[in-house]
């Protein structure tokens, strides 16, 4: 599993947040659950801004469930009052259980009607005697929704499962950098990884790639401030440093060093 907060461009800016592993059961189905839980102050609001990784999220709160597609963007929730969620990062192989075209959800968030998901998941986040610790309160969300995946899904097709190792293949492995290194790896022909791509998450591999290396490239220079950023844009594929600046600047909306200032400035 990846840091606690990649992807989130301002960690500091966090309520309560926990990233847990999925069962070994259930990783071809979850690359892990998230867990956000926040208590402001009346009047405050809190936005969380979020270069998310390329895949669908099934996210639980109180009131409602609801599928979240895969982003060709900056993304953000605005958060106030007290409240938390429970939210599944999903593998390419559990998409379709939810939608037949996750592309049809880019960039979008849509109601599921799940009432016993979600009755399970608020039961664990509210028990109703009270007292529980936070810890176990997360740890029992998170194995009430394993338990609900278990008894939902069915066996997922050789096909499905390779779209997962497309996926895993992409995200993980700098290395590479264009579509035709990935559909080498997978002895596949570049065409078949974009039907795989399309169909099972919604984006295109190039789409996959360049999140990930703009992901990466973002937390190091959050995370390591007097690290160069030429260096930086080199180590993760890039060019030179224009075209980690005009990535930037496409999907952030400001550059990386704008970026590493406003880090410092502890604000968003």
């Amino acid at each position: 599993m990846p840091s606690s907060f990649k992807g989130i461009l301002y960690p500091a800016n966090l309520p309560t947040f926990h990233r847990l592993p999925a069962p070994q059961h259930l990783e071809h189905l979850v690359q892990w659950f998230w867990i956000p839980e926040w208590d402001l102050e009346p009047g405050r609001s809190s936005r969380q801004q979020v270069i998310a990784f390329a895949a669908c999220n099934v996210v639980v709160q109180a009131d409602h469930v609801e599928i979240a597609g895969p982003t060709t963007r900056l993304s953000h929730q605005d958060l106030a009052g007290r409240g938390w969620a429970v939210g599944a990062l999903l593998r390419p192989a559990a998409v379709p259980f939810f939608t037949g075209n996750p592309a049809m959800l880019r960039d979008v968030k849509v109601d599921l009607e799940l009432p016993d998901l979600q009755d399970a998941v608020v039961h664990a986040m509210e028990p109703p005697a009270g007292g529980t610790l936070p810890e176990a309160r997360r740890e029992n969300a998170a194995a009430a929704f394993s338990a609900w995946l278990s008894n939902t899904f069915t066996e997922i097709s050789p096909e499905a499962r390779l779209a997962n190792a497309m996926a895993e293949l992409i995200a993980s492995d700098p290395s590479v950098v264009r579509i035709e290194d990935a559909a080498a790896r997978l002895s596949m022909s570049a065409r078949t990884l974009q039907r795989l791509s399309q169909k099972y998450v919604g984006l295109s591999p190039s789409a996959l790639i360049r999140r990930r290396r703009l992901q990466e490239a973002a937390e190091r220079t959050r995370t390591q401030p007097e690290a160069d950023l030429a260096s930086i844009a080199v180590e993760f594929g890039y060019v030179d440093q224009a075209h980690l600046t005009h990535d930037f600047q496409k999907v952030l909306g400001l550059t990386p060093g704008n970026y590493r200032r406003a880090v410092e400035r502890g604000s968003n």
